[in-house]
C-alpha cells in the first residue's frame, strides 16, 4: 500500500538464508542461456556452409549440437526450477511461519480491534497472492535478463546495423511498464482489502455462532446480499487486474511482432544489409524472436513485482506490529513444582490504550492456598483485574507478582504453567474429546485425563458416549451443552494442575445440583492452590477466604461473607438485591 512502502532490500533479506542455492540457480541460468545462444550459430553453419556444400558430415555433426543444446537446456532447465521453486517455498514457509508466531505473540487487546477474517486473509490469501513472485521472480529476472544481454550481444555480433534498429522499441516498451504496474499495484492492494472483508464475512455468517444467530434474526436474506456484493467488487476488482494495461501491452507485442518484417526489408537495401548472408539473416530474426520473448518477459516480471509489493506491504504490516506483552530479557525462573501461589495486587491500575482508566489504586493479597472472590455490578473490572494474573494484559501502573515475583518478569511458558484460567465462554476444538483435554499438556495419560474429568464431574457424562473420549467435539463444542462445555473447559485446566486457578465465571452454566459438586470439587483442590474467582452466585463466592467487592475499577470493600454483610455496604446492597440471580455476565 502507497502509505506502508515497502524496500526491495527487505524482500531480499528473506532469500539471504538461501544465497548459496540462488548462486548455483543463477549459474545454471548463464549456462543454459549461453547453451541457448549457439542454436541460431548452428542454423546459419547449416544454410551457408553444410547444405550449399552437401557437406552431410558437417550437417550431421551441426544437426547433433543442435539436438546436444535442446537436451542441454532441458536438463537444466528442469534442475533449475526444482531448486528455485524449493528456495520460493521455503521463503514462503518461514514468512507465513513468522507471521503466525509473531500473531501469536499479540495482546488480547489486538484480536478484540481485529477482524479474525482479516488475520486470515493475510496469512491465506495475501501470501498465497506472492507465491508465483517469491518463487519465481528472481530466477525470471535472473534468466530473461542473461537472455536479453547474451542475445543483444549476439545480434550486434552478426549485424549491428539490424541490431539497433531491433533495439529501438525497448525504451517506450520500459516507460510503458511502468505505467502498467502502477496501476496493477493500485488494483491489486483494493482487491486483496475486499478478499479480507469476503473472510470475515464468511467466519461471522458460517460459524456455529454466527449461523444461530442469523437464523433465529432472519437475517440469512440481507447477509447472502451483502456477500453478494463483496463478490461482485472482487469480480470487477480481479478484471480490472487482469486487464490493466493490457490494451497497452498488446500494442507493443504488436510492434514487436512487426520488427521482423522491417528488419527483411532492411536486409533488402544495400546500405543497411551490410552484406549480409541468408544464413545471417535467419540466424538474427532467430536471435531477434528470441529476445522479445525474454524482454517482455523481464518487463512483465516488473509488473508483477510492482503489483506485489500491495501484498509485501500488507503482510509487513502485520510483522511490523509491535508487542505489547514482550518476554522478559532475562526471566526470572519459577517453576510449578517450587511456587506457592502467592499472589499480590500492589497499587495496581489499568488502562486500555484510548487512555480509558479501568482500574485504580488495587492492593489485594491471596496467601498461597487461599481462595479469593471478586464481585460487583457488570463493568466494575472484575475480569479485568483478574486477566492481569496471567499477563492476558499489563498493568499500567502498580504490579502483580506471584511468590512475590512480578509476572512480567517471568517468561511466559513458565507464567502459563503456574496460572490456569477457565472462563465463561470457553473454547473447543473440532478434535476429539481426548485431544481437546491433552491440548493443555501433551503428555498427560489417559488415566490423568480421566481423573481431571471427574474432578470436573464430567467424566461419567463422557464415557457414557459411543465413542467415549474419542468422541469428537462439534465446532466449537456445540456438541455439548453449555454446562458440559464448561465442565469440559475445568477438566482441562485442571490437568495441568497450576498453582493459581483463575475461574470467571466457571460454573455460570451449570444447574445449581452440578454446580455444587463440582465447587465442592474445586474447594478441595483449592487446598493445594491459590484461587481467584469471580461470580455472580453468591453460592460460589461465600465460602470464600476473602471477597472483594469492585466499584467503578476501585476496590471499596474487602472481608468474608460474615465480615462483609455486617458492615451493611455495598456487598450486602448486592445480596440483598439479588447476588444470587443475577444473570451470569463478566
Amino acid at each position: 500500500m502507497e502509505d506502508s512502502p515497502v524496500s526491495l532490500r527487505r524482500i531480499a533479506r528473506l532469500f539471504a538464508p538461501h544465497r548459496a542455492t540462488l548462486a548455483v540457480v543463477v549459474a545454471l541460468i548463464v549456462l543454459s542461456s549461453a547453451v541457448g545462444l549457439a542454436q541460431p550459430f548452428l542454423v546459419r553453419h547449416v544454410i551457408d556452409d553444410a547444405l550449399p556444400r552437401q557437406d552431410v558430415r558437417l550437417l550431421l555433426l551441426l544437426v547433433g549440437a543442435m539436438l546436444g543444446v535442446a537436451v542441454a537446456t532441458a536438463v537444466i532447465g528442469v534442475v533449475q526450477t526444482w531448486l528455485s521453486t524449493a528456495v520460493g517455498q521455503r521463503v514462503m514457509h518461514r514468512l507465513r511461519s513468522d507471521l503466525f508466531a509473531h500473531l501469536q505473540r499479540q495482546s488480547l487487546g489486538f484480536f478484540t480491534r481485529t477482524r479474525g477474517g482479516d488475520v486470515q486473509s493475510r496469512l491465506v490469501n495475501d501470501i498465497g497472492g506472492m507465491q508465483g513472485v517469491v518463487t519465481q521472480t528472481a530466477t525470471s529476472i535472473a534468466a530473461n535478463l542473461t537472455v536479453v544481454v547474451g542475445t543483444a550481444v549476439a545480434m550486434v555480433a552478426l549485424s549491428w546495423r539490424l541490431a539497433l534498429l531491433s533495439l529501438v522499441v525497448v525504451p517506450p516498451a520500459v516507460l510503458l511498464t511502468r505505467q502498467v504496474a502502477r496501476m496493477r499495484h493500485r488494483v491489486t492492494g483494493e482487491r486483496q482489502r475486499r478478499l479480507a472483508d469476503l473472510h470475515v464475512q464468511i467466519e461471522e455468517g458460517l460459524s456455529v455462532s454466527g449461523v444461530l444467530l442469523t437464523k433465529t434474526l432472519g437475517a440469512a436474506p440481507r447477509l447472502t446480499e451483502r456477500f453478494e456484493e463483496t463478490s461482485a467488487d472482487l469480480v470487477g476488482l480481479e478484471i480490472r487486474s487482469r486487464l490493466a494495461g493490457r490494451w497497452r501491452m498488446a500494442t507493443m507485442n504488436v510492434v514487436f511482432a512487426a520488427v521482423p518484417a522491417v528488419i527483411y526489408l532492411a536486409a533488402g537495401f544495400p546500405a543497411t544489409s551490410g552484406g549480409m548472408t541468408i544464413g545471417t539473416l535467419v540466424a538474427f530474426i532467430a536471435l531477434q524472436g528470441g529476445l522479445f520473448r525474454p524482454l517482455m518477459g523481464l518487463l512483465n516480471v516488473g509488473v508483477d513485482l510492482t503489483a506485489s509489493m500491495a501484498l509485501f506491504s500488507r503482510i509487513f504490516e502485520y510483522a511490523d506490529l509491535p508487542v505489547d506483552i514482550e518476554e522478559p530479557a532475562t526471566p526470572t525462573r519459577l517453576t510449578r513444582a517450587g511456587a506457592r501461589g502467592e499472589v499480590r495486587f500492589e497499587g495496581v491500575g489499568f488502562s486500555y490504550d484510548d487512555g480509558r482508566p479501568v482500574l485504580a489504586d488495587i492492593d489485594l493479597h491471596v496467601p498461597a492456598g487461599a481462595t479469593l472472590a471478586l464481585v460487583g455490578e457488570t463493568g466494575s473490572g472484575k475480569s479485568t483485574l483478574a486477566s492481569l494474573v496471567p499477563r492476558l494484559h499489563d498493568v499500567t501502573e502498580g504490579r502483580v507478582s506471584i511468590d512475590g515475583v512480578d509476572v512480567r518478569d517471568l517468561a511466559l511458558t513458565d507464567l502459563a504453567d503456574l496460572v490456569g484460567v477457565v472462563t465463561q465462554e470457553t473454547y473447543l476444538m473440532r478434535a476429539s474429546v481426548r485431544e481437546n483435554l491433552r491440548h493443555a499438556r501433551p503428555d498427560a495419560t489417559d488415566a490423568e485425563i480421566e481423573q481431571a474429568c471427574r474432578d470436573a464431574r464430567i467424566h461419567d457424562l463422557v464415557a457414557g458416549l459411543p465413542d467415549g473420549y474419542d468422541t469428537v467435539v462439534g465446532s466449537r463444542g456445540h456438541r455439548f451443552s453449555g454446562g458440559e462445555q464448561q465442565r469440559l473447559a475445568v477438566a482441562r485446566t485442571l490437568l495441568r494442575d497450576p498453582a493459581v486457578l483463575v475461574l470467571d465465571e466457571a460454573t455460570s452454566a451449570l444447574d445449581n445440583r452440578t454446580e455444587r459438586a463440582l465447587l465442592a470439587t474445586l474447594d478441595d483442590l483449592s487446598r493445594t492452590r491459590t484461587t481467584i474467582t469471580i461470580a455472580h452466585r453468591l453460592s460460589t463466592v461465600r465460602n470464600a477466604d476473602r471477597i472483594a467487592v469492585l466499584h467503578h475499577g476501585r476496590v471499596v470493600e474487602s472481608g468474608t461473607h460474615e465480615e462483609l454483610l455486617l458492615l451493611g455496604g455495598r456487598y450486602a446492597d448486592l445480596v440483598r438485591g439479588g447476588l444470587d440471580a443475577q444473570p451470569a455476565a463478566a
